[in-house]
């Protein structure tokens, strides 16, 4: 588990002046786009979309940067996946690392596509996967099929998260919506802090 906190803590390393910077023109365009045009201001979207912004820069920083110890390709599916001992560090970094990782995804693609089917959230998922994997390959990083299956796991819980959240936010107000958010950002920052210290 502390071999994820210092992974986080190198992909945080790596991307902040991306992060920065990115952040920054997109938060001065936003405000500048609010004052200008007068649109409704919703805080919980504001903030799940810069969320968004952020997860998919140190994605992209995981996919394609990050250093990793290879076995060479795998097209065999399940392979890879009975190489590690569960609660060793490379399962966590391996297996959990890949679920984790594509939660958001699944989660975001589903909240901004408004997805009720899962065949859409699991095609979206499984090209997203897929280009990835092909990409890896490509810039010589190995391509592994099991990274696609875990992928489409963590990709498939972020959708049912947004399905049970959907669900329940029919019922709760847009206030109460926006003050579960803002606690929710906070605990979650909150554990993310703990794991890495």
């Amino acid at each position: 588990m502390f071999k994820l906190a210092d992974d986080l803590l190198f992909v945080m390393a790596t991307t902040w002046p991306i992060v920065t910077i990115t952040v920054v023109a997109i938060i001065s365009l936003r405000i500048t786009y609010l004052i200008k045009n007068k649109p409704k201001f919703v805080l919980y979207e504001e903030l799940l979309t810069l969320i968004f912004i952020i997860y998919i820069l140190m994605f992209f920083q995981v996919v394609t940067y990050q250093d990793v110890i290879s076995y060479g390709n795998n097209f065999l599916p399940f392979k890879e996946l009975t190489r590690y001992q569960i609660g060793s560090n490379l399962f966590f970094k391996n297996i959990v690392g890949n679920i984790l990782l594509f939660m958001p995804y699944g989660f975001f693609a589903s909240y901004y596509l408004k997805l009720d089917k899962k065949r859409e959230a699991f095609g979206l998922v499984f090209v997203v996967s897929l280009a990835i994997e092909i990409v890896q390959l490509l810039i010589g990083r190995c391509f592994d099929v099991d990274d696609i299956l875990l992928n489409i796991v963590g990709g498939m819980l972020g959708y049912f998260i947004y399905r049970i959240l959907n669900m329940i936010s029919l019922k709760l107000s847009k206030r109460t919506i926006s003050t579960l958010l803002v606690v929710a950002i906070m605990i979650a920052t909150i554990a993310l802090l703990y794991i890495m210290l």
